[in-house]
């Protein structure tokens, strides 16, 4: 007998690892009210506070009386508005490409991409903890698929050569890394992947999107940061997280954005973002780049060394908000977080698939829009609890 849903549902309620979803009310960030429980968020992505900023609220009313709520078609057909390209330009300006695409998220970005730029007889090699919209979307290429390990460049060097050396001048070979790793918050050492993708002529994709508003001196990421931008040849990155808005985008040369305007099919085939949307993406891309977005990332980084520091926790160089507290067993992260919750803090358990097996942990993020006094109860808690 075909096993039913019910079956399945029970199966992952044994191993601790059924979920289920909890309506969020908004608030004053960093404030979230869950149920009737009002609760400190330390689970969103939302890095500098932005999500709440006037500017972005005020960008996405203006953007809606100008063209109403949403971009009514595709982009190719009638969904492209000056907003879309206005932000495409600077992006692509900020990024020092060419030029850009719009995305409707992270997700539809890396499947779109990855798609468009290799098929069957090319070669996808990712590092092993990449988000699952890059392993889906190499599954999906039809390209041969090679994993090294995690930050592991040795080996990267070593399938690189060994996939030169067996494939034509014609292959391409395309290598998928992150430059902040979003459960486990390091960072990727970008300066050795590009000189190993330059020796052996493969192309390079960096996914950016816990990177953009927190690294770099006008905080555009990791690539920004070692000087890199015009050495890797894909800069994804999202707007949903520290920009405060949503969607996604790549920026590269021209050839590239127009192969991925013909051939991106998660980019032809959906209605382009609403206007709104874009609008408050500029207006929060516009500052991460000014003297405030520099001062947030003074605050977050003054929060991240003062949460590592009290709650004994180790620190990630160059420090990003992104703490795993790294407990095992999945029923463990759930009491901990359970028992975090009852104490108003909103600190989410994390486990498989979303992270290796018995490597369930605590995902705490921090904003710059955590007060100290805040961060302060965060460590006491973990210190108590766990």
């Amino acid at each position: 007998m075909m096993r039913s849903p019910a079956q399945e549902l029970a199966q992952l309620q044994e191993q601790n690892l059924l979920r289920s979803l909890a309506q969020i009310e908004g608030g004053e960030v960093p404030w979230v009210t869950v149920g009737e429980r009002r609760l400190l968020n330390f689970s969103s992505n939302d890095y500098l506070g932005l999500s709440q900023h006037p500017a972005l609220k005020s960008a996405a009313i203006e953007a809606t009386r100008e063209h109403g709520t949403g971009a009514t078609a595709s982009r190719l057909v009638c969904g492209t508005f000056r907003y879309h390209r206005e932000l495409e330009q600077r992006i692509a300006v900020l990024k020092e490409t060419d030029d850009a695409r719009l995305f409707a998220n992270g997700y539809s970005t890396a499947l779109g991409t990855i798609t468009a730029l290799v098929s069957k007889g090319d070669t996808v090699i990712l590092d092993k903890l990449c988000h699952a919209s890059l392993i889906d979307a190499a599954r999906l290429s039809g390209a041969t698929i090679r994993v090294f390990p995690h930050n592991q460049t040795e080996r990267l060097a070593a399938i690189l050569r060994n996939t030169r050396e067996k494939s034509g001048s014609t292959t391409r070979i395309l290598v998928v890394t992150e430059s902040v790793f979003s459960m486990d918050g390091d960072t990727c050492p970008l300066a050795e992947i590009v000189a190993l993708k330059n020796q052996y002529e493969a192309i390079l994709l960096l996914d950016e999107a816990h990177a953009l508003g927190v690294l770099g001196p006008r905080g555009l990421g990791l690539a920004e940061e070692l000087g890199l931008q015009k050495q890797v040849d894909f800069q994804m990155g999202t707007l949903g997280k520290a920009a405060g808005s949503a969607g996604g985008y790549l920026a590269a040369s021209q050839d590239w954005i127009d192969l991925l305007t013909n051939k991106a099919r998660s980019f032809i085939y959906s209605t382009a973002p609403p206007p709104a949307q874009v609008a408050a993406s500029q207006a929060g891309l516009d500052l991460i780049c000014s003297s405030h977005g520099q001062k947030l990332r003074g605050d977050l980084r003054n929060r991240i060394a003062l949460l590592t520091s009290e709650a004994g926790l180790a620190g990630n160089l160059p420090a990003t908000p992104i703490i795993p507290h790294i407990l095992g067993d999945n029923e463990l992260a759930l009491s901990v977080s359970h028992r975090l919750r009852e104490q108003g803090l909103l600190v989410p358990a994390i486990r498989f698939p979303t992270v290796p097996r018995n490597t369930a942990r605590l995902r705490i993020t921090l904003s710059a829009a955590h007060s100290a006094e805040e961060i302060s109860s965060l460590a006491a808690a973990l210190k108590a609890f766990s």
